[in-house]
This record gives structure tokens, sequence and C-alpha cells, in this order.
């Protein structure tokens, strides 16, 4: 890809606000934005406390916010586009538009639990499942493997869920597998994959769709690019 952006181009009387989640993922996030050409000085500085960070030259204002949070702001119109987990966008179901995988924070929503508890699925019993996730967990029993569980909501460390027969499984997102390997749980099923990706608000799509289709493209373009060199 040829690291010399075009201009920005569009209606630049108006600020595109971006939502950004917090942590690892808004690092990434802002990483691919500026390959694409989009800046933000005032967010590298650590320690500053503001909460909106504004880019004046391009017109451009983001804000951190919690995950479960950034599609609430999306849809209601606080901010234009916000980036975060695909769990995240399906849990909370909200009305915005899915545009761009952002292909990064890949890993896998999961049914997990002791062995012995992977009969239980195979039989379609009645069971117990702990998850932070209680919508994509309904989903996923009900609609698609047609089983009758009761479900659970937790916001801490939903594999005690088993250990201390709270529940017979947990849906959660695995990574790297370690946290469930030392608890002796495993991966029983896999649910779905989870990515970063990128939402706008349906309203500022239309009224402000030229700024971004162009951030969209540009950004896509970083992502097919390195796609493509780590797949050399």
């Amino acid at each position: 890809m040829n690291n010399t952006m075009q201009p920005l181009s569009g209606d630049r009387s108006q600020y595109l606000t971006i939502a950004l989640t917090k942590g690892r993922l808004a690092d990434q996030t802002m990483a691919l934005l500026e390959k694409a050409g989009y800046y933000c000085e005032e967010l590298g500085n650590k320690k500053s406390r503001k909460l909106i960070f504004t880019n004046e030259e391009q017109k451009l204002r983001f804000f951190l916010s919690k995950g479960p949070d950034v599609p609430t702001y999306v849809e209601y119109g606080a901010a234009d586009i916000g980036v975060t987990g695909s769990d995240i966008i399906i849990e909370e179901n909200r009305r915005v538009y899915e545009v761009l995988d952002m292909e990064f924070g890949r890993c896998t929503m999961c049914v997990a639990g002791p062995e012995s508890a992977r009969e239980l699925l195979q039989h379609h019993e009645r069971i117990r499942v702990a998850s932070k996730y209680p919508n994509i967990a309904r989903d996923y029993f009900y609609n698609r493997k047609h089983q009758t569980v009761d479900i659970i909501k937790l916001n801490g460390s939903v594999e005690l869920g088993p250990i201390v027969e709270l529940a017979d499984v947990i849906v959660d997102i695995v990574e790297t597998g370690s946290t469930l390997k030392a608890n002796r749980l495993k991966v029983l099923e896999e649910v779905c994959p989870i990515s970063a990706r990128m939402i706008v608000n349906q309203v500022s799509m239309t009224m402000k769709a030229q700024r971004i289709r162009e951030v969209i493209s540009r950004v896509r373009e970083v992502v097919n690019s390195e796609k493509q060199e780590n797949q050399q």
C-alpha cells in the first residue's frame, strides 16, 4: 500500500466523533487510523484527564469508553463511529451499522466446562449456563442447539461457575485457553469467532456519508494491506 495518503476530502464544517474501547483495543484502533491518515496527538498523553480528544485540523473528536457502552453511544448519535468487539455488538444488539472487520482482537466465543459436561451438551439435557453474555448464550442454546438451559448472568470471572457448582458450563471468550487450563476446564463447543469491528450511527451514515465512507475506505485499505503482508 502507498504510505502517502491522499488529501482528506468531504465537508470539514462538521466534526466526526469516534468512540474507542478503552485499553489495548483503543491503541490498536489508533494505530490503524494513523496509518489511514487520521491522527490525534492528545490521545498520546497518558497523563491527560481530558474526556474528549480533538484534532481541530481534521475536525475529528475521540473519546474512550468501556466496550459495552460503545454501541450505545453510536446508536444514540453521541458518536458517529465506534470500534469495539463483535461480542459486544452481538450482545448489545443496538441499531447500528456494522461496516468493517478490523482484523484484530481475534478470539473465539466458546462453551467451556469440565470434561464431564460434554455429555450433557450432547444429550441436550437441561443445564445451567453462566455467562457475561446472556443474550449470546441464549441464542446459541435455544436457536442453534435447541437445548433448554437456565442462563445465569455473571460479571466477574465466569470460570468460577462450574468450579463452585453454580453452573454446568460457561459461555465466554477464549483467547489462549490458559485460564481454562489452569482451572481444569476445557473448550467443549465453539459458538462464533470474535474480532474488533467498526460500527456507524444510522443517521450519520446519511448526513455525513462522504466523510464516513472515506474513513471506512481508508481503514479498509490499511486492513487489507496488512492482511496481505501477514499472509506472505
